[in-house]
């Protein structure tokens, strides 16, 4: 199946050694671009990297009848469900954002997608949200041995707060291990670069104004490492001179507004996608996570200041 979507789409020669190849995963645009010394070694890879993407898509996707995740939510309340040892690293890694997010980053809050709807402007009603809020709470999900369960019928999990993050790692680790040594991935604007281009120059990647869809508030040179952004500019819809974005906190069950964009560098992508989010429920606490995390970062805040750290 992918090799059939690699041959539609054969790899772009963006110079005599780089390849480029675009397809949608993950209800996003994605690319990859690697250095390789012929066709058919880019071919390849690419076709390795994209049918990577699919298989965790595939595996993880709520929007995948037969994913774990959608096997799991149909179980709710109901029964216990068998994980694979890599399903299981994927709740651990959540149990721990649960932990140093002080409980804001709940894999079981994208229940609340039920309650708002932004391609309307229509705010939520305190009923739906009070209803809700009870099927929120990742500790009192139940897990033994291979198996997780969760207690409440109604309740879900999700990992769309990382699966493309962690897809892109995944991707980046095959590519490196098939002796790349120059390119980069990018899944829906989360990126990581495996290595410089041929020459030895830093990729350029552009860091989207939140506030002009079309422009850029600046670009940044990446060697190595990954870069993420979570912003108000994605899903959101505006009413009476407020701004309704997707990112919503667990504790009002009502989208986040302090921070416009927050963007991070660092060596991986999961952990620079999920500690911008992180940042992003914190609200006002955010720069002080922020700040914390040690990581370089570029934040804009709801009135337009900037504030960032060296290297970004």
């Amino acid at each position: 199946m992918m090799q059939s979507a690699v041959q539609n789409k054969m790899p772009k020669q963006v110079d005599p050694s780089l390849y480029r190849v675009e397809f949608k995963a993950m209800g996003s645009a994605c690319e990859v671009v690697i250095a390789a010394a012929h066709q058919e070694e880019a071919m390849h890879c690419i076709e390795l990297a994209i049918n990577e993407v699919r298989r965790i898509e595939e595996k993880y996707s709520r929007y995948q009848i037969n994913s774990i995740v959608s096997r799991i939510n149909s179980a709710a309340g109901l029964d216990w469900v068998e994980c694979d040892d890599e399903t299981l690293s994927l709740f651990n890694y959540a149990d721990t954002l649960f932990q140093i997010s002080d409980r804001l980053f709940d894999i079981t809050s994208g229940v609340l997608r039920h309650a708002w709807d932004f391609k309307k402007p229509v705010l939520a009603s305190q009923g739906t949200l009070n209803s809700l809020a009870e099927l929120i709470d990742w500790s009192c999900v139940e897990r033994k041995d291979q198996h997780i369960k969760l207690p409440k019928v109604g309740m879900e999990i999700d990992f769309g707060g990382f699966g493309k993050e962690y897809a892109v790692d995944r991707v980046a680790t095959i590519l490196v291990s098939k002796g790349l040594k120059h390119g980069y991935v990018n899944l829906g604007g989360d990126l990581r670069a495996i290595g410089p281009k041929p020459n030895g120059d830093a990729w350029i990647m552009g860091i989207q104004d939140p506030r002009n869809q079309d422009g850029l508030i600046g670009n940044l040179p990446l060697t190595v490492g990954a870069l993420a952004t979570s912003g108000d500019y994605e899903k959101f819809f505006e009413l009476n001179g407020q701004r309704y974005c997707h990112i919503m906190s667990p504790r009002t069950c009502k989208p986040v507004n302090f921070w416009r964009s927050v963007t991070i560098l660092a060596p991986l992508s999961i952990t620079a996608g999920t500690y911008t989010t992180i940042a992003m429920l914190k609200e006002a606490d955010g720069l002080t996570w922020l700040n914390e995390s040690e990581m370089p970062y570029l934040a804009i805040d709801h009135n337009g200041e900037i504030y960032h750290k060296t290297d970004i």
